[in-house]
């Protein structure tokens, strides 16, 4: 055997095992399906409170509910994203195309859409947050609503630093044409 194809049979199997380790992302995905599951029960648990404690809830208290029940379907949703959009991205196709309910998002993933999607995730659920630090404003501490307003600032600067880098990227890009 000559010292070329004995480097080439290495590089060979290097390449299949540095390949073949996309698989080890499979537990944390499914442990995000998991996490799915915590999330269904906390929102079904949380709507339960409210539905039965409906008649003593002031106004201010049910919106608040409402904002946490919406807050918990945001997060679910960002799971969602991370886990489909990641294991489709990352580790294997998941062959669904032709499946009825397949999300209209699956079909042009990758990780610069995943990355500009999960900003946008992150964003609402930050706003979401701040929405109802404003509804009881008169029960926080100002430092921890200034701190809030930083923290939310700082995912808009950096999601449109993101949408920035994507655009350069795509413009210097070559355009390729199927």
């Amino acid at each position: 055997m000559q010292a070329s194809d004995h480097n080439s049979a290495h590089s060979n199997i290097l390449g299949k095992i540095i390949f073949g380790s996309r698989w080890l992302q499979l537990p944390i995905y499914l442990g995000l399906i998991i996490v799915q599951g915590v999330y269904a029960y906390k929102f079904l648990s949380a709507l339960f409170t409210m539905m039965t404690n409906l008649t003593t809830l002031t106004e201010t208290q049910i919106m608040l509910s409402v904002l946490g029940l919406i807050d918990v379907v945001m997060i679910a949703n960002l799971l969602l994203m991370v886990t489909v959009g990641g294991y489709e991205t990352f580790v294997s196709r998941l062959r669904i195309s032709t499946h009825p309910d397949q999300p209209e998002w699956l079909d042009h993933v990758n990780a610069t859409v995943l990355k500009v999607k999960l900003s946008m995730a992150i964003i609402s659920i930050s706003s979401i947050h701040l929405l109802q630090t404003f509804i009881n404003a008169d029960k926080m501490n100002p430092v921890t609503m200034q701190w809030q307003v930083i923290i939310h600032l700082s995912f808009l600067v950096s999601a449109a630093a993101l949408a920035y880098t994507d655009k350069l990227l795509h413009s210097v890009a070559p355009q390729h044409h199927k």
